[in-house]
């Protein structure tokens, strides 16, 4: 059925609304059953993830359009954007849902801090742990040195008291 020119009028102006996100992934979901799309959108929403399906042709015309640097990356495939105001969140997020279904999800490129990132980048940048976890590697970090003095403190005491 053909889209009336109100219509995508009214998407291209979404689409321009995702592509002033932080950080936007471009994926590939071909042939994921509705109740896998369904799944995905409902913990997608649970992180402050969105999920939106859009025409190839629109969504390379939004992007062209907008101020992102370097070059839109190869968009194969029936195609989706996630995206968010986290920067690594959307990508992280997805990147769970590629290792879940193999084949059927997969990450095609993406925009991170105004710049268009190729497939392996925004996989890098999935790797990367969510903001809780840093906070308590980082806490880990910092006591580790403390808990080597108290330690060393002790056996001092433990060899005097001998």
């Amino acid at each position: 059925m053909a889209v009336t020119k109100q219509k995508k009028k009214e998407i291209l102006d979404k689409l321009k609304d995702i592509t002033a996100k932080k950080s936007v992934v471009f994926i590939s979901f071909h042939k994921v059953p509705v109740t896998e799309t369904t799944l995905i959108r409902s913990k997608l929403r649970k992180e402050d993830v969105s999920y939106y399906v859009a025409k190839k042709t629109l969504i390379q015309k939004a992007f062209s359009e907008s101020k992102i640097a370097g070059n839109l990356p190869e968009l194969n495939g029936e195609l989706a954007l996630v995206y968010g105001d986290d920067l690594t969140a959307p990508a992280r997020e997805i990147y769970e849902f590629q290792k879940k279904f193999k084949g059927g999800i997969s990450i095609l490129g993406g925009v991170f801090e105004n710049k268009f990132l190729t497939k392996s980048e925004m996989e890098e940048i999935a790797m990367i742990p969510g903001h809780d976890i840093l906070k308590g590697m980082f806490v880990n970090v910092i006591n580790s040195p403390i808990q080597g003095l108290v330690l060393s403190l002790k056996a001092l005491a433990d060899k005097k008291s001998a």
